[in-house]
C-alpha cells in the first residue's frame, strides 16, 4: 500500500531499466480497465493495481500517519480468502467483456482497503512517530483533543501546553519528535484540512468558513489557503464542484 500516492518504483530480483508507466498506457479516459504486458523472459508477475481517494485525515499527505510504503501479510483465514474472492469478483465485472458494472463492483475496492487496513494496524508494530502515534501519546493526546476541538481558537503554545497540563518547552519537542513540526505549524495544517472538507461538502461562504477554522479575515485565509495548497480557496472549490473534479472512486 502507498497510502499518500508517493512516486515509486516496481522491479524484480534483476537489475532492469525503469519504464515510465504513462509511456505503456493509453492516456485517460479508458473505458474499460487497462491490461498492461511488459517486459519477459524472467517469472510472470500478476499485478491488481487500484485507487482510492479519501478526505479523512488519516490519509492527508499533510499528516503522515501511516508510513508512505508498507506490505500487508494478510494472516491465514477467512479474511484472506474473502480478500482474493473480491478482487477477483470486481475484476470480472468490470472487465470489457462484462455487460455492466454493478455496484458491489465499485464498492469492493474501499471495504478491501478497509480488511487490509485492519490487518495492518492489528499486526504491525507500534510506531515511534507519526498521527497515530501522536494520538495515543500521554503529552499530545490532550494537546491535539484542544486543537481538533476548538480549531477556531486563537491558540499559542503556552495556552496549549496549559490546557494539556505540560510546559511549553516538552510540548514543542514532543511534536517536533512525534509529528515533524511545530505545534503552531501542526494548528495550520489542521485548519488547512477542515477547509478543504468545508468547501467540498458545503455551500457556506468563504468568509464564515474561514471564521470557523480560525482566521478572522477571508483575505488571511485565503492566503493561508494558497500558501498551502496552490490555490484560492474558491478556485478549489470550483475544481471540486465540476462534472468529475470531486468524485471518488478506483
Amino acid at each position: 500500500m502507498l497510502p499518500y500516492g508517493d512516486r515509486h518504483t516496481i522491479g524484480g530480483a534483476a537489475p532492469a531499466e525503469a519504464v515510465p508507466i504513462l509511456t505503456l498506457l493509453d492516456p485517460l479516459p479508458w473505458d474499460n480497465i487497462p491490461v498492461l504486458r511488459h517486459g519477459g523472459g524472467g517469472t510472470p508477475t500478476d499485478l491488481v493495481c487500484g485507487y482510492l481517494y479519501s478526505g479523512h485525515p488519516l490519509f492527508d499527505p499533510a499528516m503522515r500517519a501511516l508510513p508512505p510504503v508498507f506490505v500487508v501479510h494478510l494472516p491465514d483465514g477467512a479474511g484472506t480468502g474473502w480478500v482474493q474472492a473480491s478482487i477477483a469478483y470486481a475484476l470480472e465485472h468490470t472487465s470489457p467483456g462484462a455487460s455492466a458494472v454493478r455496484p458491489i463492483a465499485t464498492r469492493l475496492p474501499e471495504l478491501v482497503l478497509i480488511e487490509v487496513l485492519r490487518a495492518h494496524l492489528a499486526t504491525a508494530p507500534g510506531a515511534g512517530n507519526g498521527w497515530l502515534a501522536a494520538l495515543n501519546d500521554p503529552v499530545l493526546a490532550p494537546a491535539l483533543a484542544l486543537l481538533h476541538g476548538a480549531p477556531e481558537r486563537k491558540w499559542t503554545v503556552s495556552a496549549l501546553a496549559s490546557g494539556a497540563a505540560v510546559s511549553r518547552s516538552l510540548l514543542d519537542e514532543r511534536f517536533r519528535q512525534v509529528l515533524g513540526r511545530s505545534p503552531i505549524r501542526y494548528l495550520t495544517e489542521w485548519r488547512m484540512h477542515l477547509a478543504e472538507e468545508l468547501l467540498e461538502t458545503t455551500d457556506i461562504g468563504i468568509g464564515a468558513l474561514a471564521r470557523r477554522v480560525g482566521y478572522e479575515s477571508e483575505e488571511a485565509f485565503s492566503r493561508a489557503f494558497k500558501r498551502a495548497r496552490g490555490v484560492s480557496p474558491s478556485h478549489w472549490r470550483g475544481v471540486r464542484a465540476a462534472p468529475g473534479g470531486g468524485l471518488r472512486g478506483t
